[in-house]
């Protein structure tokens, strides 16, 4: 019991001295990014089943991405997914698992202290895990990338009109929202237009020229967009 004490103790004031103290920023703020597709006045094809005109935000946030897992120091594994970055000073940046299905996680030793966020150095494959103590375990040439991620935060939102084929003179339209990621069936909808009546038709604010329809595929010109939906 007291050699397993000791090399605990050991093991302990050796990842002291190996590592550096480091202090986490969190002075990022991820990219508000608006969508509105296609461009006013373009002419377009969409298939059945294909999105016509789509509008609406989404957060996007810079990630890493581990594919596969990473043992750091003797007592921390990055597990493979997406962490989302917290912030950066001029070496490195700071980032935090993303939450979710497609999330990593950090996972510690028993006896190991518990860690507070990962740092990853900005001119090489350096992966750090930074613990409550501010102390610094490193990995070098750990393979990860950084990527753009959309995120699901609460202002998170899209609109968008499919085509659902076309039934003698008559065409269906599908209108869905979805807010965070996740379809919003209430204000979902299905609309039926007579091309007889007018080759304009609307919806929601939107406005589009029908020029051919078929049961394969619509060609239509974008007159204007959604209005802007109020969440």
């Amino acid at each position: 019991m007291k050699k397993l004490i000791w090399k605990l103790l050991a093991f302990t004031l050796l990842a002291i001295i190996l590592s550096a103290c480091a202090a986490p920023k969190y002075n990022y703020q991820p990219e508000k990014v608006e969508i509105s597709e296609p461009p006013i006045g373009s002419t377009n094809i969409a298939y059945v089943g294909d999105s016509m005109l789509r509008q609406g935000k989404y957060i996007e946030h810079d990630t890493i991405l581990l594919r596969q897992s990473a043992d750091i120091g003797w007592a921390y594994t990055a597990m493979p997914g997406y962490y989302l970055k917290q912030g950066s000073n001029e070496k490195a940046e700071f980032y935090y698992p993303s939450g979710g299905s497609e999330s990593g996680q950090v996972t510690k030793a028993a006896l190991a202290d518990p860690w507070k966020c990962l740092q990853a150095y900005k001119e090489e494959q350096k992966l750090c895990v930074i613990t409550v103590f501010n102390a610094l375990v490193c990995k070098s040439n750990v393979n990860f990338e950084r990527l753009k991620h959309h995120g699901t935060r609460s202002d998170s939102f899209q609109q968008t009109l499919i085509y659902s084929g076309k039934f003698g003179e008559k065409i269906n339209i599908g209108y869905r929202e979805f807010s965070n990621s996740t379809a919003r069936p209430a204000f979902n909808n299905d609309v039926e237009y007579d091309l007889r009546q007018s080759k304009i038709i609307g919806y929601k604010g939107a406005k589009i020229e029908i020029i051919e329809a078929t049961n394969e595929l619509i060609k239509y010109r974008v007159i204007r967009n959604f209005n802007k939906a109020k969440i």
